[in-house]
């Protein structure tokens, strides 16, 4: 068992599993169309995406200055690295979904340029807090990371790495703002 949980990929992999199993198990009450497989993985990419946001902000970020500076590359080289990996293209990957899903239902015109009704519009101003948000993580938070952590071919001075830390951290507490309103929008739009 502990072989079994132990391994990342294979846990995901028998989620995967289940979800199809349910998913067909249950294609009488909810439809396994486009818009539901979609819908499921905007979700999930979206859980990962806020949620690595939240570490970010709630936990790795004020933690930061209490760590030994002898015991900071363990952050900055080994976990750091793979958050950022996993929130940028969680990012990427829930807006592609919830493109995919206003294209699907026919909404994503009216939703962009809010000239829809009620809840079309809702779900316009999710998308469009959650496209500025992943503006940030991909142009202003990512750019000012890999200065930082020094990854990749790029290398900065302390410099260059003293002025990307506030635009990063800036970058990071706005996406923290939006998410609150945009999470609202995505979920309010979608009850009725």
């Amino acid at each position: 068992m502990a072989k079994f949980f132990g391994n990342l990929h294979l846990v995901l992999a028998t989620g995967l599993v289940l979800t199809i199993i349910t998913m067909l198990n249950y294609a009488g009450a909810a439809p396994v169309d486009a818009n539901s497989v979609f819908r499921w993985l905007h979700v999930f990419f979206g859980i990962l995406w806020i949620g690595l946001l939240y570490y970010l902000n709630f936990v790795q970020v004020p933690t930061m200055p209490a760590i030994p500076a002898e015991q900071k590359g363990a952050i900055t080289g080994h976990i750091a690295p793979k958050v950022f990996f996993f929130f940028r293209y969680a990012a990427l990957l829930t807006v592609i979904t919830g493109l995919v899903i206003a294209v699907v239902k026919g909404y994503a015109h009216q939703a962009f340029t809010f000239s829809g009704e009620g809840s079309v519009n809702l779900i316009g101003l999710g998308m469009w807090l959650a496209l500025i948000m992943a503006f940030n993580v991909w142009f202003i938070i990512w750019p000012a990371q890999k200065k930082i952590l020094n990854l990749g071919a790029t290398e900065a001075s302390a410099e260059e790495k003293a002025a990307a830390a506030p635009r990063a951290l800036a970058a990071s507490r706005t996406n923290l703002l939006l998410s609150l309103p945009m999470l609202y929008c995505m979920v309010s739009a979608n009850l009725g």
